[in-house]
């Protein structure tokens, strides 16, 4: 969303957020995740000084070494032989630094980003149809359209302040129709009026059905497709081809033909439309046909850069957009110019006086882990991400690192899955301590300004990377601060363009430091008369040779790899709401882990049944790539054959979370992103002879448990785990735990011996300091009252018995599972005051307990639970 965040240094020290009511993308509004930034500040395992070999040293000590390993690297096997991997973390100064340093100076393209993995299709397909990576429209078009098509996108959670734009939108345009595409019920289907839930893989048959019954029934805009496209005939031939009808569509997508027939109709008749997609459509081994395929629909129509109406990608990282104009990407250059064009290459080697300007696209992230486990690149520098869990295949990623000759990342965190690998950790800033630009998915430009110290010896991203440039014997990184470094930025895409290119900063050239600091957002291009552009192409010109866009012919493709036999079920990644890429940010929060706190396997009731598990159970997930262990949850919103993992959990959180490792490294052959969407996959029953689960104000060792998960709590710890083989002592085992975790105090225990269910717990000084939780079954106590025994200064005598029994008692007196994070209300605290003060609506709720008010994220679950309580 690239939100603007206000921050205000408490009189204790603390921070408190909220959003900013000046900037144009939130108006004040922040998700979950962002109103809770100020619980992620603290300098718990930051990494704070540079380690060398499990060492800290200086940095010089550091630099001197980097250089010399990539310097005798390159010496011996050519430019090729190294390579970086950034990330969308980076501001915009950063990322324009470390594409400057390796293509233009090392002399190699093998620099690629963690955004390969969630919008190089959307970038593909934008260059394909127009010429360029060029978002057309703006977030007001979410507000003045009379359609809105979401597909691939669960809004509600993964961008939930401009659906409330969305939702605030309807209630001033009672004409406003929202249609969802997902194969799953999720919750941005609260305010749809039409929900189709497709057959996994088939979007690209489902747009050409919609552009074949476009231009069969004349629908489309005929002065537009013959003033300004070209190639319309090869992808109406196509699209008639493989849609011939409704009905073919709809039976391919497994659709409901009447309902398919609906959205046709009303994308025909109605002119401000706004298609929205993500990472359901652009994480596909076809995802840039399926790009291609909206866009076609939107060319036939002339929907593209109107007020209201035009196809729309949204990112998932806050600075994916400035990483495509520094050309982060290995295919890419700087600037939005391109390796293709033999004027670009040279163009940015004159600005950048680069002797040594790499010739070719280098390795595309997949093939970049792949060309590290055979030995090929023997130096990586990973910058602000965490491969080792985000790519797919990630055993594999795991292999390649371990094999690789020298691994150096640059993090603010001092232990993740990717840094335990790695010979070199430099400490970079984290969020509050950057200074620097990131640009957002409607292509505005926002200044992020420090408000926090830089702790320890951590260091600027974009200075890590000119020092090691200097030590390299490299000219051209004297940057003494984040303003040199965009001023240049803005001058390379200014550098002969005269219009010719979409990416233009030429009214930003030469800011002072003054300027630069109080640079209010704004959209790119940014002309030299200062003034941006809102919206693109509105004279109709594209940036390819022609002038005129590009329909593309499609050919729908099936998933990479089809289901089998061996293993029926559709594997299908994705996120949760209050959780964030890989956790190391949101992870640190206790209000981010009271929603969602372990990993889990979704699956339709039906398919449930068929294998004989219930929800509630660990379960044993498996692919070709490997294998996970998760928690059962079973939900009618799941399409059959489907099972949903969400993507964030890593192992500094969970004993098998990280699902990526399941993921096949199936590949787009355009994009090179890869089909986090579509893996086959079985479900069978896990193995467990105990599950349990710890409370706990210091942490336990988790080495002897086979299955476990922690997260943050307010206060404490919170661990579940299971095991395969029981202990002949539970007393003895789970006093064992707990006086590991380095606390002493008073013990208090109970055991069923018919049910072999234990309960124990440790007081001190009267107050609750832990409490531990084992049975022979899955069902166990709610943990949610317990958490709030932690809070109680004295434990009475008759909680103590309510602990030991396992009986919550009194709901009312607990707030229960939390619900809205954003103010911390749980389950029973709403469903108190449904039932007490007679609510009916998610608004009603909202004036009496302010839930559902901040970010809205939470509204769907509202309303489900006022349908719970009332009925």
């Amino acid at each position: 969303m690239g939100c603007g965040v206000v921050v205000t240094r408490n009189a204790d020290g603390t921070h408190s957020v909220r959003g900013d009511r000046d900037h144009p993308a939130n108006h004040g509004r922040l998700c979950s995740k962002g109103s809770a930034l100020a619980e992620t500040l603290d300098l718990d395992d930051r990494l704070l000084h540079p380690v060398l070999n499990g060492k800290a040293c200086d940095w010089d000590t550091a630099l001197d070494h980097a250089a010399t390993q990539f310097r005798r690297i390159i010496e011996q096997h050519g430019p090729d032989a190294v390579a970086f991997y950034v990330s969308g973390q980076l501001l915009t100064e950063d990322y324009y630094v470390a594409n400057k340093l390796m293509k233009g100076f090392i002399g190699s393209a093998n620099i690629d980003t963690n955004s390969r993995l969630c919008m190089s299709s959307s970038v593909a397909g934008h260059k394909r149809a127009f010429g360029s990576d060029t978002v057309p429209g703006c977030y007001e078009d979410w507000e003045q359209c009379d359609l809105l098509v979401l597909t691939g996108t669960n809004t509600a959670w993964c961008h939930p302040v401009l659906y409330q734009r969305v939702v605030a939108a309807r209630k001033n345009n009672p004409r406003l129709m929202v249609v969802v595409i997902d194969p799953r019920r999720t919750p941005t289907c609260d305010i749809a009026d039409l929900h189709l839930p497709l057959k996994p893989g088939t979007d690209a048959i489902l747009f050409n059905g919609l552009l074949a019954w476009l231009h069969e029934r004349g629908y489309g805009d005929a002065d537009f497709v013959n003033e300004h496209t070209e190639g319309r005939e090869a992808a109406i031939d196509a699209a008639c081809w493989y849609a011939p009808s409704v009905s073919a569509v709809a039976e391919h997508c497994g659709l409901d033909e009447d309902s398919l027939r609906t959205f046709y109709r009303r994308f025909a008749q109605t002119e401000k439309t706004i298609t929205v997609y993500s990472q359901g459509i652009n994480q596909s081994s076809s995802g840039t046909d399926k790009v291609n395929a909206i866009i076609n629909c939107h060319l036939l129509t002339g929907r593209v850069a109107k007020p209201g109406a035009g196809p729309f990608s949204i990112t998932g990282q806050p600075n994916a957009m400035g990483g495509r104009e520094v050309g982060a990407l290995s295919n890419q250059l700087a600037a939005h110019m391109d390796f293709t064009d033999a004027d670009d290459v040279d163009r940015v080697a004159r600005f950048w006086r680069a002797e040594n300007m790499a010739q070719a696209a280098g390795l595309k992230a997949v093939d970049l882990f792949e060309a590290i486990g055979r030995g090929e690149i023997k130096a990586l520098w990973v910058m602000a991400t965490n491969p080792a869990v985000s790519m797919p295949d990630a055993g594999r990623v795991r292999n390649a690192l371990e094999k690789c000759e020298f691994v150096m990342v640059s993090d603010c965190v001092r232990h993740t899955d990717t840094t335990a690998y790695a010979d070199l950790l430099l400490p970079a800033l984290a969020w509050g301590e950057k200074s620097g630009t990131v640009t957002n998915s409607e292509r505005c430009i926002s200044r992020q300004s420090p408000f926090l110290e830089a702790p320890g010896e951590a260091r600027p991203d974009w200075w890590i990377l000119s020092q090691f440039a200097n030590r390299m014997g490299y000219a051209g990184f004297e940057y003494g601060n984040p303003a040199q470094v965009f001023a240049e930025h803005a001058a390379l895409s200014a550098f002969e363009n005269s219009g010719s290119r979409d990416f233009d900063l030429s009214g930003l050239c030469g800011l002072a430091q003054e300027e630069y600091d109080s640079l209010a957002p704004r959209q790119w291009p940014v002309r030299t008369n200062g003034d941006s552009q809102q919206r693109m192409f509105t004279d109709g010109r594209f940036f390819t040779a022609s002038g005129r866009a590009r329909f593309v012919a499609i050919s729908p493709r099936p998933p990479g790899k089809l289901p089998d036999p061996d293993y029926p079920l559709v594997l299908n990644t994705g996120r949760v709401r209050d959780q964030w890429h890989t956790m190391t940010r949101t992870g640190k929060s206790p209000r981010l882990n009271g929603h969602i706190y372990e990993p889990y396997a979704e699956l339709h009731p039906l398919d449930a049944s068929r294998l004989g598990l219930a929800a509630g159970q660990l379960i044993e997930l498996e692919t070709r790539q490997g294998r996970s262990t998760l928690r059962l949850q079973l939900s009618e919103s799941q399409r059959i054959g489907s099972v949903f993992v969400p993507m964030h959990w890593n192992d500094q959180f969970a004993s098998s979370g990280a699902i990526d490792r399941l993921v096949n490294a199936c590949n787009d052959p355009v994009s090179g992103q890869p089909e986090f969407k579509h893996t086959p996959a079985r479900v069978g029953p896990g193995k467990a002879g105990w599950y349990g689960f710890v409370l706990s104000r210091q942490p336990i060792d988790t080495a002897r448990f086979s299955y476990w998960v922690r997260s943050r709590r307010q206060g404490l710890w919170h661990f579940e785990l299971a095991g395969q083989e029981t202990a002949s002592d539970w007393a003895e085992f789970s006093r064992a735990v707990m006086i590991e975790s380095g606390g002493k105090g008073e013990w208090t225990e109970f055991f069923d011996s018919s049910s072999q269910a234990y309960r124990g717990a440790r007081f001190v000084d009267g107050r609750l300091d832990g409490c531990v939780f084992i049975g022979s079954d899955y069902r166990l106590p709610p943990r949610d009252w317990l958490i709030e025994l932690f809070s109680v200064d004295s434990i009475t005598r008759q909680q103590r018995l309510r602990l030991l029994s396992g009986i919550p008692g009194d709901t009312s007196q607990e707030r229960g599972k939390i619900i809205c994070s954003c103010f911390s209300v749980g389950r029973n605290t709403l469903c108190d005051a449904i039932k007490g003060q007679g609510l009916t609506t998610p608004e009603q709720i909202g004036e009496c307990l302010q839930a559902g008010t901040n970010c809205g994220s939470c509204v769907p679950e509202l309303r489900q639970l006022i349908a719970e309580v009332t009925a």
